[in-house]
């Protein structure tokens, strides 16, 4: 099923549009840029900032699973067991899943609904989108971005609730 998805994406999703727009939602995924940008926000306002931690300790959380079960599952990336034309972005090193973009995108995003509905959609609009340009970008499988979402939110939840305690 992976194969068939991503075969599917890559042979009918891709346009000059599309080959610009999903390499820069990828770039604004990387290392939560996007995310940590908005946990400062957060920060700057008595009422948003305990959602401003969590919102950090989420994307901690999440982006250190997802490297620690990366080589413990150690699945290669799609470009490596299928070899095909240039990359639309720079060669990622290690292993495919769990996806820590979508990890951590689906943590942030979790946390920002929590502390506004109206942001939350759009994040979670934002973290499908971060998650699906992985996918797009011939760099995970599909079933990489659905794993890396679920510890993601499984990791907002866990802070959520620890900070609740």
């Amino acid at each position: 099923m992976d194969c068939a998805v991503i075969k599917y994406v890559q042979e009918h999703f891709h346009n000059k549009f599309t080959d610009f727009i999903f390499p820069l939602l990828s770039r604004m995924g990387n290392g939560g840029a996007v995310w940590l940008a908005i946990a400062f926000y957060f920060g700057y306002s008595k009422i948003t900032r305990p959602f401003a931690l969590m919102l950090f300790f989420s994307l901690a959380l999440s982006h250190v699973l997802s490297q620690i079960l990366k080589p413990i599952i150690g699945r290669p990336r799609p470009f490596v067991v299928h070899p095909c034309g240039r990359l639309l972005i720079h060669t990622p090193g290690g292993y495919s899943c769990p996806s820590g973009h979508s990890a951590t995108s689906f943590a942030a995003a979790t946390i920002i609904l929590i502390a506004d509905r109206r942001f939350g959609l759009l994040a979670f609009c934002m973290a499908f989108g971060i998650a699906f340009s992985r996918v797009f970008l011939f760099v995970h499988y599909p079933s990489d971005t659905i794993i890396g979402s679920l510890l993601g939110v499984l990791c907002a939840i866990l802070v959520l609730y620890l900070y609740k305690m």
